[in-house]
This record gives C-alpha cells, sequence and structure tokens, in this order.
C-alpha cells in the first residue's frame, strides 16, 4: 500500500472510530435526559390521574375586587419607549383597583422611554415614574433596587407599609384576573409565580414560536410537578408576587453583607435567585394555574425574540445566570428532590453539548453513508448495550415530540401543535449557539470580574392593537 493509501485508510479508520464515540457519548447522555424527562412527565400524569393537577376554573368577573393589602408593582425599563407606554395603559385599564401603585424605573440619559412611560401615566396616581440617578443601562436588579429605595420611601412618607411586591417587565401584557389572584395567593405564602405564555408572532412562527413550546410545557408540566414535590420554585421575573414582609427581611440581611436591596445586582438571572431563595424560607411559594371564565390561561403574555440574534442573546443570558452563576452563588442542595431540580435547571450548557454532538454526528453519518455507499468506509459494528441505547433515545424522541405536540396544541391549537415538532430542531440549534456564548461570557466575566447584561429589545406589544381599539 503507498504512503498516500495508508494515509487515507489511517485517516478513514481515525473518523470510524471518532463516529463510533460520539455515537456512544450521545446516545449516554440522551438516556440521561430521558429518564429525567420521563420522572417528571410520570409524576405529572400521576398529579392528572389523581386530580391533584387540576387546572382552576375562576368565576365570572373575579379579579376586579378589592386587594386585601396594598400592591406595589414593580417595572424596570430601559429603552423600552415602544413598548412601555402600552404596558402601563393596559395595566390600569385590566387592574382598576385603588390599592395599587406602579413604580416604573426609568434612566436619566433615556428620554424617550420617560416621555413614553409619563405620557402613558398621564394624571393617574396609581402611576409613580422613578429616575434612575446613573446613566443607563445598568442591570436589572438595579433598576429594581432603585424601585425598591422608592417603595421605601413612599411607605415612610404615608406611614402605611405595602403588603405585596410584584415584577414586570416592560413588554408585558397582564391578565385582568391576576392581580386578584396574586394578592390573595400571598396571604398564605411569601412567593407566587403565575404562567408566563409567549404570544404567537404571525411573521416569526420558527424563531419566536418555539418560546410557545417550550413555556406550554415548562409552565403546564414542569412547575406543576415541581410546585406539587415541594420543590423551590424559580421566579420568572413577570407574574410574580412577593409578600412585601419576606422582601424586607431578606434587604435586611443583605445589609448585613453590604449590599442595598433585596435584588443581587451581581447577578443575571436576579428573578431565578430569589424565588429560590424566598421557597426555601418562611411561609414558602406557590405556583398559580387558572383559568378565566371564558378559559383563557391567566398568565402573563408578551412578544418573545423573533430572530435568531435576539433569542440566543437572551438564552445566553439565561444559561449564564441560572446554570453558572447559579452553581457558584447557590451551590447544591442535600435535599434529593431539590438536587434534582437544580441539575434540571443547570444543564444547559451539557443540553448543548450533547447536542452539538449529536449533529455533529448527523453530519458524519452522511459522509460515511456516501462512502461506504461507495464501497470505501465499512462502518463498526454496533455492540448490544450502544444499540439498546440508541433505540431508548429515539424511543425517548418520540415520546418527547408527542408531548411538545400535545401542551403546545392544548394552548394554542392543532396548527400550532404540528409546528412545534418541526420547531424542535431549530430550538435545539439555538440552545446549542447559546451554550457556547454562555459558556464564553461566563469565562470572561471570571477574567474581567465583570458580567454584562445582554439586554433583549423590544419593538412591538401584544396589547397595542386593542388599546388603539379603544381609543377609536
Amino acid at each position: 500500500m503507498t504512503g498516500a493509501g495508508s494515509g487515507w485508510h489511517a485517516l478513514l479508520e481515525g473518523l470510524l472510530l471518532f463516529e463510533h464515540e460520539l455515537m456512544a457519548f450521545a446516545a449516554f447522555w440522551f438516556c440521561v435526559g430521558l429518564l429525567d424527562e420521563l420522572g417528571i412527565d410520570l409524576a405529572w400524569l400521576w398529579l392528572r390521574l389523581t386530580g391533584k393537577a387540576r387546572t382552576l376554573r375562576l368565576p365570572v368577573g373575579y379579579g376586579a375586587d378589592p386587594l386585601s393589602g396594598h400592591a406595589a408593582v414593580m417595572i424596570p425599563a430601559y429603552q423600552e419607549a415602544p413598548v412601555i407606554g402600552a404596558t402601563i395603559a393596559h395595566m390600569l385599564a385590566a387592574w382598576p383597583q385603588r390599592e395599587l401603585t406602579i413604580y416604573v424605573g426609568c434612566y436619566r440619559n433615556d428620554p424617550a422611554t420617560l416621555a413614553a412611560a409619563s405620557a402613558a401615566a398621564g394624571s393617574d396616581p396609581r402611576v409613580r415614574i422613578v429616575v434612575h440617578g446613573v446613566d443607563g443601562p445598568t442591570t436589572k436588579a438595579d433598576c429594581l433596587n432603585r424601585l425598591y429605595r422608592a417603595v421605601e420611601v413612599d411607605e415612610q412618607r404615608q406611614q402605611r407599609r405595602f403588603t405585596s411586591v410584584i415584577l414586570h417587565d416592560a413588554e408585558d401584557m397582564v391578565h385582568p384576573a391576576a392581580l386578584q389572584a396574586i394578592d390573595a395567593a400571598l396571604v398564605l405564602r411569601d412567593f407566587v409565580q403565575l404562567p408566563v405564555r409567549p404570544e404567537p408572532q404571525p411573521h416569526s412562527r420558527w424563531i419566536a414560536g418555539h418560546y410557545s413550546d417550550e413555556f406550554a410545557e415548562s409552565h403546564g408540566k414542569g412547575m406543576v410537578v415541581r410546585a406539587a414535590l415541594g420543590a423551590p420554585l424559580p421566579a420568572a421575573g413577570v407574574g410574580c408576587g412577593f409578600s412585601r414582609a419576606a422582601l424586607g427581611r431578606l434587604a435586611e440581611h443583605r445589609a448585613t453583607e453590604g449590599e442595598a436591596g433585596p435584588f443581587a445586582p451581581e447577578c443575571l438571572t436576579e428573578d431565578y435567585e430569589l424565588g429560590l431563595i424566598l421557597s426555601q424560607h418562611g411561609r414558602g411559594c406557590a405556583f398559580l394555574r387558572m383559568r378565566d371564565d371564558a378559559g383563557d390561561l391567566v398568565a402573563t403574555r408578551s412578544y418573545f425574540p423573533d430572530t435568531i440574534e435576539s433569542a440566543v442573546r437572551q438564552k445566553t443570558r439565561w444559561i449564564h445566570g441560572i446554570a453558572f452563576q447559579g452553581w457558584d452563588r447557590l451551590g447544591w442542595s442535600g435535599r434529593a428532590v431539590e438536587l434534582w431540580m437544580a441539575l434540571r435547571d443547570r444543564r444547559g450548557p451539557l443540553t448543548a453539548l450533547v447536542l452539538a454532538a449529536a449533529y455533529l454526528l448527523l453530519l458524519i453519518d452522511m459522509l460515511l453513508l456516501g462512502l461506504s455507499a461507495a464501497g470505501v468506509a465499512v462502518p463498526h459494528a454496533l455492540s448490544v448495550p450502544l444499540k439498546a441505547m440508541l433505540a431508548l433515545a429515539f424511543a425517548g424522541f418520540l415520546w418527547r415530540a408527542a408531548l411538545r405536540f400535545a401542551f403546545t396544541a392544548r394552548e394554542y391549537g392543532m396548527a400550532e401543535g404540528v409546528r412545534a415538532v418541526l420547531r424542535m430542531p431549530l430550538a435545539n440549534v439555538i440552545a446549542i449557539m447559546a451554550g457556547r456564548r454562555a459558556f464564553v461570557a461566563y469565562f470572561r466575566s471570571l477574567r474581567t470580574g465583570q458580567v454584562v447584561w445582554d439586554k433583549t429589545r423590544h419593538e412591538a406589544h401584544p396589547a397595542s392593537a386593542m388599546l388603539r381599539g379603544l381609543r377609536t
């Protein structure tokens, strides 16, 4: 055999060996992931069969009654001029209660957002525009801490303390019954979370649409199981309420460590961290899944990123904050259910790696299939354990696709359920790109000591058409 021929043969053998090892790696972790998801699925099915996961149906007119105390809604807003006006106007219309104050955090170097928020607030005394004394953007947590200080000042001035604090983003569309539901639940709990419902966008069925699929399953099954098992609940940062007393205790604890306010400004997912902390102390947490008298989910609606670039940026922040910072800041619990949920929350980097390996394996297999058809390469025989893992992984994929279809179709209709299955490869690609970007960002933060908040821009609001109709 010539030198060139032996070199080609060695290269081909190396490729075959690499393909075999990559297949074993991907198959093993797919099976581990399948067992993890299967545990959640079986728990959810048991809750459904026993009636313990029944979605509450609210009576007609629920949501207009006075609150049990006074609620503060905090909305941080930087470069949100296109959406903040619609958020404020719709919130004021949806929540008529007088026992409500909406705090909107703007920045001194963002006059457009300040003007839009002020115009929407008009003369309604329930809205307070708070201007941050530094140039933006700071982190979302830093803006929330500024709003928290405004709440404290108002409490001192009015000699009356709020009973609850509710978080929302500048692009949110609230449900009319949400405020009443959160207020009622906080009588017994220190933290409550409502579902998030990404709104479909006709111009972005595939990219923005994959958020609908993920939240329909996560907030229709995952959070339900988590709450039933008594595990700590993460806050989504929107549609979440906290007892004022619990936030005050957390702020006092952070003050002993030299920090101002209950939110961690160095954390990219301060809401996630806050939910877990308050879930583990005091009166615990609750996940509220309800439908109104018309059958609509009582949830926070908003438009999610509609381009690859913006979706990757947003998910990078989630992976960086939850997986990497969560490991550093929160550590690990010795309680089995908490350890399980922490592993699920922080699996983003591993998921990205396994998915990348699987897609690379597909490319290699396509090449080897062509070489095999040409009689050049003979694939290595698969062992019985590897065959079993591949069969299990394939069965798991079919099961996951069926559930993805079912949960999305239940909330958005059959057409979106079908699209949900077709969107799975795109969701995987976004996860791979975000995982790589989060890994780089995390190690950059270790080197520089600085965490960069990569903010998501918003250009449209789901309530805009409704508000235009009210004005005409």
